[in-house]
């Protein structure tokens, strides 16, 4: 037998006699009409015997089929001892949970799995939803009890450096594959704990890709591709779950590869392409409230890191003036993210966050830093139909006494809904000639075909 079992843990003594109950405790609190799988309670079971005698050690050094084939004469003497019969089909989904549960997230692994799925929300240990295609659904899936759920949590935790416990209830982190995590614990979580996992594609969405889902038209990807080339300083905007992450990563891709980029991140997200990619992330403070490394931190060190282009996964405080000087002296082309519902909302917010610093600056003086640092303003939104899609592009052109002018480069257009629900629009040009067209043409780049076709039209 190989080291996966502990030496003084290879006879079956090491398995207790104590009775086995295969019915779902509280099976009758759940909604009506939601199957619950009837292996809950007892691949749990089997976890737990199991961490018992496994050689927890080695489990990151065995392949999934190793660990199996030396788990499942184990599970078949559990089973036996226990007077529990299952068939080859329920025997095999069995094995396959448990290993679930040792090497993965236990119930929420199909899901994970699932290139479908794109969030995983667990609301307390009986209810799980997932999101496809914008649209949230309710899964058979269920946690035994809150200690199972709390169980999971921990080990992905643990896998990330961070803790979560009753005097720091909430954490996030990121899994192996970059999925984002949220997670919150009671007292703070009043029925119990709550798990958010934001999935995040394997293979980076593209510029042709958002094309082909309609998030983007293809004048408008020639558009960003000129934006990205003339060093423009690009704000998306958008609520949570728009898509502006995933923006940012396809605008990413039309940056040269000989440049040196440096992402700064909360959890990192991002899955930039280029080969001279800097990737850091802050680090919360440890038990002793000591250590925290904040994004503004990370922003003032990344100056001194010979950046090309800084790109900030998301501006959420005082680290945003921070970004607008580095915008503002040198750092051109630079890329951040921010929350708000709209183009002028998401100046407005720039203008809040700077007031999180405690440092006094005049409306004035505030609005024309911002209106130097940042050049395009991108609007993206979730519709009702699921589909998340660009709104505006907006090119920021200077001051006009204390208001911040822009001008609107394209706009979706809603014209109908269908009897599904589908919202029917399109995106079109304004036709206005955006002024770093005249900036690309100074520095003898080529304008597409296709931005030539929107300001003529």
């Amino acid at each position: 037998m190989s080291r996966i079992f502990s030496q003084a843990d290879e006879t079956a003594e090491v398995i207790d006699t104590q009775p086995l109950r295969v019915l779902n405790d509280g099976a009758e609190r759940l909604a009506p009409n939601v199957p619950v799988s009837r292996n809950t309670d007892l691949k749990v079971y089997l976890h737990e015997k199991l961490l018992g005698v496994l050689n927890l050690s080695v489990l990151d050094r065995v392949t999934r089929e190793e660990l199996g084939r030396e788990l499942s004469p184990m599970i078949r003497k559990i089973l036996t001892s226990e007077g529990v019969t299952l068939n080859t089909a329920e025997y095999t989904q069995l094995t396959e949970e448990v290993l679930d549960e040792v090497l993965g997230l236990g119930p929420l692994e199909p899901y994970l799995k699932d290139p479908t799925v794109t969030d995983i929300l667990v609301n307390t240990h009986e209810h799980v939803f997932v999101e496809r295609k914008g649209q949230l659904e309710r899964t058979s899936a269920r946690f035994k009890d809150e200690r199972h759920l709390m169980r999971v949590i921990q080990k992905i935790v643990s896998g990330a450096g961070r803790r979560v416990d009753e005097s720091q209830p909430w954490m996030d982190a990121r899994l192996p594959d970059g999925s984002r995590v949220n997670a919150l614990v009671p007292p703070c979580a009043v029925d119990g704990p709550l798990l958010s996992i934001r999935k995040f594609s394997k293979i980076p969405y593209t510029m042709n890709r958002l094309v082909e889902i309609g998030t983007i038209n293809q004048q408008m990807a020639a558009l960003f591709s000129l934006i990205v080339a003339t060093r423009r300083n690009v704000l998306i905007s958008g609520g949570t779950g728009s898509g502006k992450t995933t923006l940012l990563n396809a605008l990413s891709s039309y940056v040269a590869n000989k440049e040196r980029i440096i992402t700064i991140e909360d959890t990192a997200e991002l899955q930039l392409q280029q080969t001279h990619v800097c990737r850091v992330e802050t680090r919360p403070a440890n038990l002793e409230n000591a250590g925290e490394v904040t994004q503004r931190d990370l922003l003032k060190n990344s100056l001194r890191m010979r950046p090309d282009r800084i790109i900030v996964g998301e501006v959420r405080g005082a680290e945003v003036l921070d970004m607008l000087q580095a915008m503002n002296t040198g750092h051109d082309g630079s890329m951040t993210t921010v929350h708000a519902n709209g183009p002028r909302e998401a100046l407005t917010r720039l203008e809040h966050m700077v007031g999180m610093t405690g440092i006094d600056i005049p409306q004035k003086s505030l609005r024309g830093q911002i209106a130097s640092a940042i050049h395009v303003v991108i609007q993206i939104a979730r519709h009702t139909d699921g589909k998340r899609r660009v709104t505006s592009i907006q090119e920021i052109l200077g001051m006009e006494g204390d208001v911040v002018t822009m001008q609107e480069i394209y706009r979706f257009e809603r014209t109908a809904v269908d009897t599904e629900g589908r919202i029917i629009g399109e995106h079109r040009s304004t036709g206005i000639r955006p002024r770093f067209m005249r900036l690309a043409e100074d520095y003898g780049m080529p304008i597409p075909q296709e931005i030539q076709k929107m300001v003529a039209g």
